[in-house]
């Protein structure tokens, strides 16, 4: 016998407020229900809904049985509706067996805050440090049988101070040297993993380690870098930062000319500004200089909004950043702050 579970009619939203009392709203072409499917992001749906989808933690926040995105699966529906005159947004799983094994769909299915996927590549094979600290660590001095390159599986040698309580090392190859656009100060180096090797046996500064895996060949002159214990979020939830932020677009990632949606960025601003992770910054496309017809000589044409982006990793001058959505390309100097 099938019922229907008065549990599963949920309120994602206790109140979607009218623009006098809050900062979220309703935009004027919302869907009156929807069902979710696969590939859906919160990020995506809380757009057809909310005109600021950054502000979709209020949508289910005060509900108390809906705590984690995690609860929204590919099939769920999707229903606006009024209570008392105000909108409220109900989540209905329809009928179900009453059975232990009443979900059958693993918890994997739920849809994320945002397209993850796009960034678990990135989130490990890149960081920022300084200059000298990438400059002065171990390197790789030369491979076995006298190759200039290797993989994994292979034999290398390093040299230079290692830590002698850590035998796991990530090996990494220097980048760019970024730099505040306006002040000049530098804001670190960029290190790319290439790979993961562990020692196995250590001789007067020379390290003999085996290469786990690599991403692209070793090469000679590649530095060594203790394994980071970072945690890495399995969800991001899209967020206003709680201080005021203004900084630049300074890199792309892979070096396009042009940035659009779920393109990697770096910005001038991180953990000394305030930045956190889940972070929403708004990206305004910085305004032409052109010539005055007139009164001769140029002029500065005002920035305008032209995207939004979030933060998704954090360092302690510089951050990346994943381009959520984008009106226009957007490009280096283009400007970042508050949403």
């Amino acid at each position: 016998m099938k019922k229907i579970l008065p549990g599963l009619l949920v309120v994602l939203a206790a109140l979607i407020a009218w623009p006098s009392q809050a900062q979220v709203q309703l935009r004027d072409n919302y869907p009156s229900s929807y069902t979710v499917k696969r590939g859906d992001t919160l990020w995506d749906i809380s757009g057809m809904y909310l005109r600021d989808p950054w502000l979709w933690p209020e949508i289910w926040q005060v509900n108390p049985q809906i705590n984690n995105p995690h609860l929204i699966y590919p099939g769920d529906l999707l229903t606006l509706v009024y209570v008392d005159g105000k909108p409220r947004l109900v989540l209905n799983r329809g009928t179900m067996k009453l059975s232990p094994n009443m979900r059958t769909s693993p918890l994997g299915s739920a849809i994320s805050a945002i397209p993850a996927d796009v960034l678990n590549g990135f989130l490990s094979r890149s960081r920022v440090l300084d200059k000298e600290t990438l400059e002065l660590a171990p390197y790789v001095v030369a491979g076995s049988d006298h190759r200039l390159v290797s993989g994994a599986g292979d034999r290398i040698y390093g040299r230079g101070d290692f830590d002698p309580a850590t035998r796991f090392y990530g090996i990494y190859r220097p980048g760019q040297v970024f730099r505040d656009p306006v002040t000049r100060e530098k804001l670190g180096m960029q290190a790319h993993e290439i790979g993961t090797g562990q020692i196995i046996a250590e001789d007067d500064q020379v390290a003999t380690v085996v290469l786990n895996y690599s991403n692209e060949e070793v090469r000679n002159s590649d530095r060594f870098l203790p394994m980071a214990n970072e945690e890495v979020p399995s969800t991001f939830y899209p967020k206003p930062p709680e201080s005021d932020i203004n900084g630049h677009i300074i890199a792309v990632e892979a070096g396009v000319a042009n940035v659009g949606r779920f393109d990697v960025v770096t910005i001038n601003r991180g953990e000394r500004e305030g930045l956190q992770v889940g972070d929403v910054l708004g990206v305004d496309r910085a305004g032409e200089l052109v010539k005055d017809p007139v009164k001769r000589g140029s002029v500065q044409l005002p920035s305008e909004r032209a995207g939004l982006m979030m933060v998704f990793k954090v360092f302690e001058k510089v951050s990346y950043g994943l381009i959520l959505e984008a009106e226009r390309p957007l490009s280096v100097m283009d400007e970042v702050s508050n949403p």
